[in-house]
């Protein structure tokens, strides 16, 4: 049996330290991996012999866009999802090894985390920490007294050849997420299921070569703690899927407990997929869906599943869904067979028999429950109870940061439509424009408050408030001061204003006869002028009124 599990190991001559093990390349360690084209070790399909092997009905997306509604109409579909969420602790789950995304291979590693002999673990407790806070925040009931499991399988990346992970007994269960669907997907108000919250580390890395014939193991990222969150299966199409993975993301970040980045890995979802008949009450054969890297992947990933599984029973061949894991191809826009699934009694849990009992008290409990911070969904009502629409409500609480940014504008008494308005308009098309962060430029909270201020007052125009705000935005600075600067206090004196608008019109008599025919959009054009000589300092309500009344005399 081990010649058979370990025949494609690439091994060197054996000596009395871990790096024997490994080769050395540009400073780091590697584990080699060769591929073999014998069938008896392979024993999980890949996607490429499935290409060769396993003829399964093609779908088009032209074909898929024709039928996906009217094969629906006799099914529904069934979703739930698997999340894991790589927690922003210093060290390991059950050693003092840093973890930081990118770094050289194998430079960040010790004996628990390779899994050597004798090597036992020790929990980090901010994993604990972090487990209540989330199952607090994903209204779950805790489990005072919780343990460790051991997940027995065999992958070259898991060099202990198990997982530390809970099975009977999570740290929470029960619970439920609440979540608002964007305007341009229908709107309304969501309630998931959370099935259970668990503790569990992270496996190693697999980094292919490009020709396929071998594979180097990076070990850097196992042992680093993981919650794996699995939903119930309330979710019925890609988009509330979609949805919900977004909004386990906004948590993890609101709690500060992950940076919940999908293209590092720190937030990874499975999707489960299946289909039944419209009034059926048993759930259809499962499909596990992975490699989905984006919100945007997981909507499409499972749309594309739930037509190719709604197309199979359409033509009687709904016997070929088999319960297994499917990969998601971007390039292609499809499925297909990665492995069939395994089921939970060939992974052989048993107690971790190295880690004692999880006990956490009901104090430990209140005083992370007073100190969670105005979670999303809070945060969602109170601004929906200020009059927002909802779709300020979603772009202003998607992102933590520019949620605390307009909080602290508001809070400086700022008109809460303004703020909204300059928040989601010029401030956030600077950060689009330029790919930055609303930490990453110089405008202050307490400055765009005075910047709004100043306009409403009078003291500048708007148009000069947009020249002010982006220098502000590039550069910092204060309002006050660049009005200062500048001398871009607005005119308001009405005999100043008249001058100007009396010169205007005395410069263009050709125009002022266009308007004393009839032409009176021409007015716009006065008003130019006016602002082109005042440098657009003239107040904008106070020249219209001249205007008109010089305007309605001469004609």
């Amino acid at each position: 049996m081990a010649s058979t599990l370990f025949r494609n190991i690439q091994t060197v001559p054996l000596l009395l330290y871990p790096s024997a093990f490994f080769r050395r390349k540009n400073g780091a360690l590697y584990c080699t991996v060769k591929s073999s084209s014998s069938s008896s070790v392979t024993q999980t399909q890949t996607a490429t012999q499935e290409k060769q092997q396993d003829p399964q009905i093609k779908v088009s997306a032209q074909t898929q866009t024709k039928t996906f509604d009217k094969l629906m109409k006799d099914y529904e579909a069934i979703i739930g999802i698997e999340t894991h969420v790589q927690l922003s602790t210093l060290t390991k789950a059950f050693c003092g090894c840093p973890y930081n995304y990118g770094a050289q291979p194998n430079t960040s590693i010790c004996p628990v985390c390779m899994g050597l002999p004798g090597a036992l673990p020790v929990l980090n407790s901010k994993v604990i920490e972090f487990a209540v806070k989330l199952g607090l925040a994903l209204n779950c009931k805790l489990s005072l007294n919780s343990k460790f499991d051991r997940k027995q399988y065999f992958y070259p990346d898991l060099p202990k050849g198990y997982q530390i992970s809970q099975f009977d007994i999570p740290i929470a269960t029960n619970g439920y997420v609440d979540l608002d669907l964007p305007m341009e997907f229908g709107g309304g108000h969501r309630r998931f299921g959370i099935t259970r919250v668990h503790m569990e580390e992270d496996a190693g890395k697999l980094l292919h070569s490009g020709n396929g014939s071998y594979s180097q193991v990076d070990l850097n990222r196992a042992g680093v703690p993981l919650l794996e969150i699995v939903s119930e299966p309330d979710m019925r199409n890609g988009i509330e899927a979609a949805e919900y993975a977004a909004e386990i993301q906004r948590v993890v970040r609101y709690l500060g407990i992950s940076n919940g980045n999908m293209q590092e890995g720190s937030l990874r979802c499975d999707v489960n997929v299946s289909i039944r008949p419209i009034g059926q009450s048993e759930f259809g054969t499962k499909v596990e869906i992975k490699n989905l890297n984006s919100f945007s992947s997981v909507n499409r990933a499972i749309d594309y599943e739930i037509s190719r599984q709604a197309l199979l029973h359409s033509q009687g061949q709904g016997s070929s869904i088999v319960q297994e894991t499917r990969l998601w191809e971007e390039g292609s826009q499809k499925t297909i067979t990665m492995r069939k699934k395994e089921g939970l009694s060939d992974y052989r849990y048993f107690p971790e028999p190295d880690l004692p009992e999880v006990i956490v008290k009901k104090e430990y409990v209140d005083s992370i429950q007073n100190s969670l911070p105005e979670l999303p969904e809070m945060k969602r009502r109170r601004y929906e109870s200020m009059g927002l629409s909802m779709q300020d409500v979603l772009f202003l609480a998607n992102d933590i940061n520019v949620a605390e940014f307009f909080d602290a504008t508001i809070a400086k008494g700022a008109d809460v439509k303004l703020a909204t308005n300059w928040i989601m308009g010029d401030i956030a098309a600077y950060m689009k424009n330029e790919k930055v962060s609303i930490n990453d430029i110089k405008l202050k909270p307490q400055e765009l408050a005075e910047l709004i201020a100043s306009i409403k007052g009078g003291t500048i125009s708007g148009k000069i408030g947009k020249e002010i705000l982006f220098e502000l935005i590039a550069k910092g600075g204060t309002v006050k001061g660049l009005i200062e600067e500048k001398n871009l206090v607005q005119i308001v004196d009405p005999a100043e204003i008249e001058k100007m608008v009396d010169k205007v019109l005395s410069e263009n008599p050709k125009q002022l006869e266009q308007f004393r025919a009839g032409k009176t959009k021409i007015q716009g054009f006065f008003a130019g002028q006016v602002m082109k000589i005042s440098k657009g300092k003239a107040n904008p309500g106070l020249l219209n009124k001249i205007l008109q009344q010089k305007l309605n005399a001469t004609s």
